[in-house]
């Protein structure tokens, strides 16, 4: 028995996974999705407004007027990052709510709660190292979860959207604001030039770092377009699940109801 135990771990330490578009062994992806985060930590915020012209706060302004979230409820925000969504979020919890600021890198957790305290948004804020596909918290805990452009880094996508729907309560809603697949087939071509040529040099220029936005752009092409998700969704047991295209497909708002 402890032979074919260890046989089947060693199994699932050589199935390999997506990382941009190389493939790599599921073992190591989250140790390198780490790596990227602490190199990018630092200028996470200055990259993100040159990457997208500062339309990113555009989305997650969208993101959180559509949650219909009200004061008192209980909502996480997983790859909080540096505390945008977060911040947005605790502004409609009011004093009986609370949001908990999840993020599996500590570097950008503590990004994001520096930034939080030193822009005097402290209470009813919990800070949480956590795992998606692991979350330390009850069932049925949250009205509300959000995770903004952070599902394409998860290696099982499947299980962290099973994860995420034990933790909701009855009537609990999740959103996932994440990239997608540009919908103006005309533009597509444009869209790859500056993902793949100006991005990586900005991170050069930037960062100084083009390897980890090489990446970044590479994981945007394999994430799964916004009907696939729309399945995952389903798969995962959520129900009333849709989505909304902004931008033009560039990012899309999935929606799914724990009933």
């Amino acid at each position: 028995m402890a032979a074919q135990t260890d046989k089947h771990s060693n199994e699932k330490a050589d199935e390999l996974t997506d990382f941009g578009y190389s493939r790599v062994p599921e073992a190591e992806k989250a140790r390198l999705v780490r790596e990227v985060f602490d190199s990018v930590a630092d200028r996470y915020d200055l990259m993100n407004d040159l990457m997208s012209f500062g339309i990113h706060r555009l989305w997650k302004k969208h993101l959180v007027r559509s949650s219909g979230v009200r004061p008192g409820a209980q909502v996480l925000d997983l790859a909080g990052g540096t505390g945008d969504i977060a911040r947005l979020l605790r502004k409609q919890t009011g004093r009986e709510g609370s949001v908990v600021l999840g993020d599996i890198n500590n570097a950008m957790l503590r990004r994001g709660r520096a930034r939080l305290e030193d822009n005097g948004v402290i209470d009813g804020l919990e800070y949480v190292q956590c795992d998606a596909e692991q979350l330390p918290f009850p069932d049925g805990g949250f009205d509300l979860i959000t995770i903004g452009f952070g599902l394409r880094n998860v290696t099982h996508k499947e299980t962290a959207l099973r994860s995420m729907y034990r933790t909701l309560k009855p009537g609990g809603r999740l959103l996932v604001l994440e990239f997608s697949k540009l919908q103006i087939a005309p533009l597509r071509p444009l869209y790859d030039l500056y993902s793949f040529k100006v991005l990586p040099r900005l991170g050069r220029a930037v960062a100084r770092d083009p390897e980890s936005y090489q990446y970044l752009a590479e994981s945007i092409r394999k994430q799964p377009d916004q009907d696939e998700l729309k399945t995952m969704f389903e798969q995962a047991g959520f129900e009333r699940c849709s989505y909304q295209n902004l931008s033009g497909g560039v990012v899309a708002i999935h929606s799914g109801y724990r009933i």
